[in-house]
């Protein structure tokens, strides 16, 4: 009996033993790496899917969401058209609302930002959804995070399209081709990554895709389906020279390296993450992305890599809904439309809004800044950095857990005037409709089919809607 506890004690440690030994090599090369200018040593990137700020955080306190008195007119072009007001989604079920380019090209309506409804129309959708918005009521794990971390309000999508051009423009600061889909022959060497960069200069990094199928690249990838959407999400997938060199390839890995790399002490330097069912795209579920966001950030907090640690989280684009601000036009791609964009970090500001003008090429240009890498190319050589977001003279502040529900009414934003509108209707916002939807009882309303809040467009409602509502930037 002894003798078997004392083999049985022995192979425990000869297996502990093993372990440390094989981590010997990765934490050595941790060591020999390149140091970082600040105190973050690991940085992480969640791109999650189709979403707008306003739509998110448009009734956020503090933040440049949507202004007083907006109304979209269902047909811009037409004085007497009728307009929807922004009205709170709740629980109602979504669709997924049309996010092309044209579409895109419709809606900015050339800077007027009156075309959300009607661009929708041209798509056989009905387009009024695309005025509904959430609030802390359905995004409280969101909404309680940046009472605590930092939320950015003007941070916008690379391109004025879809995932295909703005994934690229995350990792390699240009759309890779000039139509927004990936080549049938994936991208050449003349398209230079940040990931290129990092392994020039000999810095970690991982690309982390949950529910990762590793035969799954642009030449075996169909049309549609999970299966399109891993080599969107992860561009690296349509790069010959990233999936044909075993050494580069291995650093594309499943989600869970990320949950044993934080208890093995073995984060990356750099690190990308990419959902899958729990993306939020539409009509997926926000709560499913709430919590997998939340497994994320809260594993980080429980390890030893969170003092040196920095997790952001954005949205590829805005999903078709609307948002107030037109995007700045800083070339022939973009911007596209606010995405909602938050930090995590010991060195965070509290309960910062940063209205510092971003897009997805700062999250490179504070990469590079901080491992001192070459720009990847004009957008990001010109791009405000994220640091802004950052107070490196504080030290690192203990991990907040955030609860799932908003703690009290007192930590709700109360409506602002004007702008938080029920879908449902209100007698005084249905009055004098042409619909005769004046009539109804707005609790019967609550549990049919969706509807909209319907005016009609006067002109001094016309001029409010386009009127911006804009933070002051940052000195």
């Amino acid at each position: 009996m002894i003798g078997r506890r004392v083999f049985s004690t022995v192979s425990t440690l000869l297996a502990c033993l093993a372990l440390f030994i094989g981590l010997l090599p990765q934490r050595a090369a941790r060591a020999a790496e390149p140091q970082p200018k600040t105190p973050i040593k690991h940085f992480i990137v969640l791109m999650q899917e189709n979403h707008t700020f306003d739509n998110y955080f448009g009734t956020y306190p503090g933040a440049d969401g949507i202004p007083e008195g907006v109304c979209m007119p269902v047909d811009p072009a037409d004085p007497a058209s009728e307009c929807v007001e922004p009205f709170h989604i709740g629980n109602r079920p979504i669709e997924d609302l049309d996010h092309s380019t044209a579409t895109a090209l419709n809606q900015y309506n050339g800077g007027k930002m009156d075309g959300f409804i009607w661009a929708l129309r041209l798509r056989n959708q009905e387009g009024s959804l695309a005025m509904g918005y959430y609030d802390g009521r359905d995004l409280p794990y969101y909404w309680n995070l940046v009472d605590q971390y930092v939320l950015f309000d003007r941070f916008f999508s690379s391109a004025i399209g879809g995932s295909v051009w703005n994934h690229m423009y995350w990792v390699a600061a240009q759309p890779g081709s000039e139509e927004n889909r990936i080549p049938p022959e994936g991208y050449g060497d003349d398209v230079i990554t940040i990931f290129d960069r990092l392994e020039e200069r000999g810095i970690s990094w991982k690309f982390y895709i949950q529910n990762y199928d590793p035969t799954i690249t642009f030449r075996t990838m169909d049309q549609g389906g999970q299966r399109a959407a891993q080599v969107v999400w992860c561009p690296l997938l349509n790069f010959p020279r990233f999936i044909d060199n075993p050494d580069l390839f291995s650093h594309i890995v499943p989600l869970d390296e990320y949950f044993t790399d934080l208890q093995n002490g073995t984060l990356p330097s750099v690190a990308y993450i990419v959902p899958s069912g729990a993306s939020e795209h539409p009509p997926g579920s926000i709560r499913a992305g709430q919590r997998f966001v939340k497994s994320l950030i809260q594993a980080l907090m429980r390890s030893d890599a969170w003092e040196s640690s920095a997790f952001m989280v954005t949205y590829d684009d805005w999903g078709g809904w609307y948002d107030h601000v037109p995007p700045p036009k800083v070339d022939d791609y973009g911007y596209g439309f606010r995405v909602p964009a938050f930090l995590v970090s010991p060195y965070a500001k509290r309960g910062y809004i940063d209205h510092t003008e971003l897009d997805f090429t700062s999250i490179l240009k504070f990469i590079e800044e901080n491992w001192g890498l070459e720009p990847l190319a004009e957008r990001d050589a010109r791009a405000n950095s994220i640091i802004n977001a950052f107070d490196f003279s504080q030290p690192p502040r203990p991990p907040v857990f955030i609860p799932e529900e908003r703690v009290s009414e007192e930590q709700r934003p109360s409506p602002r005037r004007g702008v938080i509108y029920s879908a449902y209707g209100m007698g005084l916002v249905l009055a004098g409709s042409v619909i005769g939807w004046a009539a109804l009882d707005s609790r019967r309303q609550r549990s049919a089919d969706p509807v909209y809040p319907l005016r009609r467009l006067t002109r001094r409602r016309r001029r409010s809607m386009t009127k911006r509502s804009r933070g002051a930037p940052d000195e």
